[in-house]
């Protein structure tokens, strides 16, 4: 009687600290990510304002007062553009960041040292 043979399966295990490592990074970057298009935003207000603080804070009090005079159409019009620009920035910042999106290898840059 002849035995058939099994191929070997190979057992994969998950590496959950490997998950969290990236996990932790990719939170990080879009962190970092949102702290620059708010950088970005704040960057705007500066040169509307003639990079002086009190301009800026004139340009926002003033959109403020309309804000807040402003009706619900008009409001969520205004809400729909800063929804808008807050993600084309981040778009842009991610696709110029993408390098750093994936953790690097540390055990690969041990070997080469």
């Amino acid at each position: 009687m002849a035995t058939v043979l099994q191929p070997l399966q190979v057992e994969r295990k998950v590496d959950y600290g490997y998950s969290l490592y990236f996990g932790l990074h990719f939170a990080g970057f879009m962190a970092t990510t949102l702290l620059m298009t708010w950088g970005v935003f704040v960057l705007f207000f500066l040169l509307i304002g003639s990079f002086s603080l009190d301009g800026m804070m004139n340009h926002l009090q003033n959109m403020t007062s309309r804000y807040l005079a402003a009706d619900a159409g008009r409001l969520d019009q205004f809400k729909m553009i800063v929804g808008v620009v807050h993600m084309v920035i981040s778009g842009a910042i991610m696709f110029f960041r993408r390098h750093a999106i994936l953790p690097r290898d540390a055990a690969r840059l041990e070997h080469g040292a």
